[in-house]
């Protein structure tokens, strides 16, 4: 029995479209446009951008002849009637018609725009929804560097040259080639020779530390969500939430390279081989890192790692989890009249264990704010010794685990009592703020969920 061909096998059926969303060519053709306010302002600035003849044309009745030659027509209108005798001569007339907010006599739409032409994106909710799709188009914006307009416009007027490289698989790997680098160097001036040059050769990989931030996705900085949407392989640590690993290119490799503050790791030597063994094929690697990651990441053997291999390597910082609990907690870390600065201490060695070089004096000091990474079996010990070194044993203390995260708990006391009341059941990274700064936070503040759920 012969296969069935593709052509006779069934395919899934699109959706249905509240609209079909489509872009007129309008360079040098005229529009009509009548009305006032904002709203036909705004409509005459979007057709004067597309190069059109914007004619702004007032009638006390409107006939199918005054659209003689019109490419569109838009028109604004207080009263029903003269809205509807607008819309019928349109239609009657064959031109596409625009009633401003009345879509039930409009047959199309403007939608929420991002520019970056000739690279244009529109957001539509079919008039259901302005400010929505304008909070949609920000977010779209906010993701599109600038740079790609400039990417975009090469790319028109390069299409003649590169069909003319021949067949049409070299066609196809210059847009590779073009798309990879608009990427990757988004508001560098795209260069044609360079991307032909690549074809035969091959292209080096490179490795990017980005901090993912203490959990919570909507802190990650555009620099890190534009790494993520162009890795090919990102190696990822047991902080990271899942939340932020869905920023990343769906085609991308995901590797769990474990690094949990207690328990089994991947040892930091198969790290650096791994991102050296990829990168080296030619593989944009990301290293996602919980937070900032050069906070206690051990991100500088990464960087030497990479540098004695000759990769490139850049770094894309991230919102620290002292930086994102404070800012849940709204407490400023370096409050004026009460601390002088700010220090980040790790929680524990390499082995576990309470470091034994940890400045004590410098714990103690009354105008000092202490973001301690990490101790959760260390935490008595540590403030049993900072007491014992000055530090007030009523000085306020918060724990807080899986800050800014769904599973956010957080529990307040003062030095003395602070390791008692984090209870064993309270699961996910811990982070540990002592000082007179936290002294205004309410008592037992926690979120009103189980203890025990795991972020």
């Amino acid at each position: 029995m012969s296969e069935r061909s593709p052509q006779s096998q069934a395919m899934p059926r699109m959706a249905p479209l509240a609209r079909l969303p489509v872009f007129f060519a309008l360079e040098g053709k005229r529009a009509i446009v009548t009305g006032d306010g904002p709203g036909i302002a705004w409509k005459v600035e979007l057709l004067e951008a597309t190069g059109a003849r914007v004619d702004r044309n007032e009638q006390p009745t409107w006939t199918p002849d005054h659209f003689a030659g019109a490419a569109i027509a838009v028109g604004s209108f207080e009263d029903d009637e003269r809205a509807r005798d607008f819309a019928d001569a349109a239609r009657k007339a064959g031109v596409p018609v625009n009633v401003v907010d009345k879509p039930a006599l409009s047959n199309f739409s403007f939608g929420a725009i991002v520019n970056r032409s000739p690279l244009v994106i529109a957001v539509s909710t079919d008039g259901a929804a302005p400010v929505f799709a304008q909070a949609i188009r920000a977010r779209i914006e906010a993701l599109l560097p600038m740079g790609f307009a400039g990417w975009a416009d090469a790319a028109r007027r390069w299409r003649p040259q590169v069909k003319a490289l021949g067949d049409a698989f070299r066609g196809r790997r210059f847009w590779e080639t073009f798309t990879e680098r608009a990427f990757r160097s988004p508001n560098t001036a795209p260069d044609m020779n360079q991307i032909i040059g690549a074809f035969g050769a091959h292209e080096g990989g490179s490795v990017t530390l980005v901090g993912a931030g203490p959990g919570d996705a909507e802190l990650l900085t555009l620099r890190a969500v534009r790494a993520l949407q162009s890795a090919d392989v990102i190696l990822f640590d047991d902080l990271v939430s899942h939340d932020v690993l869905d920023f990343a290119r769906r085609e991308a490799k995901k590797i769990l390279v474990g690094k949990t503050g207690h328990g089994p790791a991947c040892k930091q030597t198969e790290i650096n081989d791994l991102m050296i063994k990829l990168a080296g094929a030619g593989r944009r690697v990301v290293r996602l890192k919980g937070g900032d990651p050069l906070v206690f990441g051990r991100a500088g053997e990464e960087i030497a790692a990479c540098q004695a291999a000759g990769i490139p390597v850049d770094v894309v910082p991230g919102i620290s989890a002292a930086q994102g609990a404070a800012a849940r907690l709204g407490v400023s870390l370096t409050q004026r009249g009460q601390a002088r600065r700010v220090q980040f201490i790790t929680g524990h060695d390499e082995h576990g264990r309470l470091p034994k070089d940890l400045d004590w004096e410098s714990l103690a000091d009354p105008n000092v704010t202490t973001a301690i990474y990490m101790p959760r079996k260390t935490l008595a010990e540590a403030m049993e010794s900072a007491i014992s070194h000055g530090l007030s044993p009523e000085t306020p203390a918060i724990a807080i685990a899986n800050a800014t995260r769904p599973g956010e708990v957080t529990v307040t006391g003062v030095a003395a009592d602070i390791a008692g009341k984090l209870r064993s059941d309270v699961k996910g990274p811990v982070l540990v703020l002592v000082g007179r700064v936290f002294g205004r936070v309410p008592v037992e503040v926690s979120t009103d969920i189980d203890v025990a759920t795991t972020a």
